[in-house]
């Protein structure tokens, strides 16, 4: 009954027929060519269910003693735990939701949002298809995992496509009910052994070799405010991130593998 409580219930919550709800726009630098067409570069929405369920599971392992979960306190970051990911120089936290992009992959956007209460910017630690993440297993440094966003049940995702505003690579959000491809996987970059909550660490993608990245640039309606994620291709100040709010399995072995720089 603890963490996985909500996991089925929050990775059926996406599917959907799409409806034009607005145009892409940005504060910054104008439009790069792949979100320009006659009649612009349009923001697609589905009409998801309520993401009550998926919570409740999340509220649940809270009241529920002995549930081998922790919301506070400093510690390890462990495979199957539920959080946040705040971007130290932007100051936002990644973010998802059925809202697809208009231009480039047309696949489930991902963003960065100021919010710490929204829902919608929870992830779950998890291994690749092949496992090697066991529940409440510290990650290592240097471990590929997949993040599942918990709401939609699909994985953190990039490709060479363009992003909308920077013209780096789009990163999206790909799969169904947890289950994508290779390019779901990306490399826990930090110093040390394992993933420290309380450090900043890089996620590098594997197949691309990009790192998770925020620059500043931000959407106009109907996400206004919302930031740009994207990959690039070196490790600077725009792509270190930290784990904030979230349900952590308490670690259930001690590993001993691997040290990877940040």
């Amino acid at each position: 009954m603890a963490v996985q409580a909500e996991s089925r219930a929050g990775w059926r919550l996406a599917a959907s027929s799409a409806s034009v709800i607005g145009r892409w726009r940005r504060r910054k630098r104008p439009m790069g060519p792949s979100c320009r067409s006659s009649a612009g570069a349009m923001w697609s929405a589905g009409r998801g269910r309520a993401a009550g369920p998926a919570l409740v599971g999340l509220l649940l392992t809270l009241l529920v003693p002995g549930s081998g979960a922790a919301k506070t306190g400093a510690g390890l970051v462990t495979c199957g735990s539920v959080l946040k990911l705040f971007n130290t120089q932007h100051r936002v936290r990644l973010h998802s939701h059925d809202i697809k992009y208009g231009s480039g992959s047309g696949q489930q956007s991902v963003t960065g949002v100021e919010a710490s209460d929204d829902a919608n910017s929870y992830w779950r630690i998890r291994g690749g298809s092949e496992g090697g993440c066991p529940r409440g297993s510290p990650v290592r440094c240097g471990q590929a995992v997949r993040l599942t966003h918990v709401l939609t049940g699909k994985n953190l995702h990039t490709h060479h496509f363009p992003s909308p505003l920077s013209n780096n690579q789009e990163v999206s959000a790909f799969g169904e009910d947890g289950e994508g491809d290779d390019l779901d996987l990306w490399t826990v970059r930090c110093s040390g052994q394992h993933w420290e909550r309380e450090a900043a660490v890089r996620f590098q993608h594997v197949g691309t070799s990009v790192f998770l990245s925020v620059t500043g640039e931000q959407y106009g309606s109907p996400i206004r405010g919302q930031h740009e994620v994207h990959g690039m291709s070196s490790a600077n100040t725009h792509n270190t991130w930290k784990a904030m709010e979230g349900i952590f399995i308490k670690p259930s072995v001690d590993s001993s593998a691997g040290h990877d720089e940040l």
